[in-house]
């Protein structure tokens, strides 16, 4: 059976297969993609982009497979904050969340206070699309009001993963849609900063990464108390 709070070394669609569908709350979801390798031909991969070049690389068709996966488990006002670069903003998501009965509400940009790459403008941010599975509300799923569509937080460096998240960005996100005690999912979790912060809350983590996780899945999936936030998010979705 699943293991709560366990780095698991896990394919993110044999992770998702284990859990029950309209369970989570909220997850978060980096995949790896080679579009801005691809297209704008950096020609740098035995370089700057070394790591992120040797990191198992996910296609548009299994992306999109993940996508209708997290909108399966997540419950009725469940949210998926989605980590973006510009070319995947600009150019567009559209085959992602396709069958994912998910719909964008939001988006927050992650100033890393750093430059990156790039042929005209030098790369400083990242972006978060949040989505929602209907019913669009935030009312009752959304706690804290307070946190800046513009977050400016350090990126990391010297840690063991390559593309490292903002953890103070991810635990507010986390204190605000996940109840304490609750789960939140993320599929290809990388350095495992949502596991960090999940713990540091008071909330459980479910997740893996088939390079930087530990133990392997289970046969079985995973049994979940019907919690008091799950029935009233229930009760909402029926109103």
């Amino acid at each position: 059976m699943l293991q709560p709070d366990t780095r698991y070394k896990a394919d993110a669609e044999a992770l998702l297969a284990l859990i029950p569908a309209t369970s989570l709350a909220t997850a978060f979801f980096d995949p790896q993609y080679r579009g801005v390798l691809d297209k704008l031909v950096y020609g740098n991969e035995g370089e700057r982009q070394r790591e992120r070049a040797l990191l198992p690389q996910m296609d548009e068709a299994q992306i999109g497979r993940i996508m209708h996966e997290i909108g399966r488990v997540l419950r009725p006002s469940g949210h998926l904050f989605l980590w973006l670069d510009k070319f995947h903003l600009c150019e567009g998501i559209g085959t992602w969340v396709t069958t994912s009965g998910l719909e964008t509400v939001d988006l927050i940009t992650w100033d890393k206070g750093r430059i990156g790459m790039g042929y005209r403008t030098r790369r400083r941010a990242e972006y978060l699309l949040v989505l929602q599975k209907p019913p669009k509300r935030a009312k009752g799923v959304w706690t804290r009001h307070n946190i800046p569509d513009v977050w400016e937080e350090k990126a990391q460096r010297g840690g063991t993963h390559t593309h490292g998240k903002p953890y103070g960005l991810v635990a507010s996100l986390i204190e605000s849609t996940v109840p304490v005690g609750e789960f939140v999912l993320d599929p290809a979790a990388g350095s495992f900063v949502v596991r960090e912060a999940a713990l540091a809350q008071g909330r459980h983590f479910l997740g893996g990464d088939l390079v930087y996780g530990d133990a392997a899945l289970p046969e079985s999936g995973l049994a979940l108390p019907e919690t008091a936030a799950a029935v009233e998010t229930a009760k909402g979705h029926k109103k």
